[in-house]
């Protein structure tokens, strides 16, 4: 899968962790290893324009979604004849998803992740216009959300283990074996 990313914003993100809650996304609803995503982060006036635009309203927004191609969760990579699906543009604006972040009372980045799900999910066909499909959307933008932060707590508790037996091995040395050491003074 591939994603690519582009910070014209202005602000420093972490860009890693969202392409990373991208990819979760994209596997967890099971979209082609074949696709191809494109993420942009941008200042308040290029969203402002491109909201106005492309959806008539005025002012910025905090994400917005531009399907390529038509997505066809049936096409497989094994199948004949099939290439990479464009899967599209996500558009987002930190310094929107910052101040709705505080309203929220969670980080910035917490709110980027959402924004990110959130247009992923667009890109693939889901909507919020009507309340039964905000709550199908929502219902499932929160759940891989939850798995996310799961999976991204487990990998972190992981990544201390290890850290934690390393200094262990270090002390007492990853050549030593139990008896290999001196003798043990009388």
């Amino acid at each position: 899968m591939t994603i690519e990313i582009a910070n014209e914003s202005g602000v420093a993100v972490p860009e890693e962790t969202i392409v990373s809650v991208a990819r979760f996304a994209l596997d967890k609803m099971s979209v082609s290893q074949l696709a191809e995503l494109s993420i942009v982060l941008v200042d308040l006036d290029v969203m402002a324009d491109l909201h106005e635009r492309w959806m008539d309203l005025p002012g910025p927004t905090d994400v917005m979604s531009f399907p390529m191609d038509e997505y066809d969760s049936a096409r497989r990579p094994d199948s004949a004849g099939s290439g990479p699906a464009l899967l599209g543009d996500i558009v987002l604006c930190p310094a929107f998803a910052r101040d709705q972040a505080k309203k929220a009372g969670h980080s910035t980045l917490d709110e980027l992740h959402l924004l990110t799900v959130h247009g992923v999910l667009h890109l693939l066909g889901y909507d919020h216009a009507e309340p039964e499909e905000e709550r199908e959307m929502f219902g499932l933008q929160n759940r891989i959300l939850a798995q996310y932060r799961e999976a991204r707590d487990e990998d972190e508790r992981a990544k201390t283990q290890r850290s934690m037996d390393d200094k262990v091995l270090g002390a007492v040395g990853l050549d030593d074996e139990p008896g290999s050491g001196p003798a043990p003074a009388n």
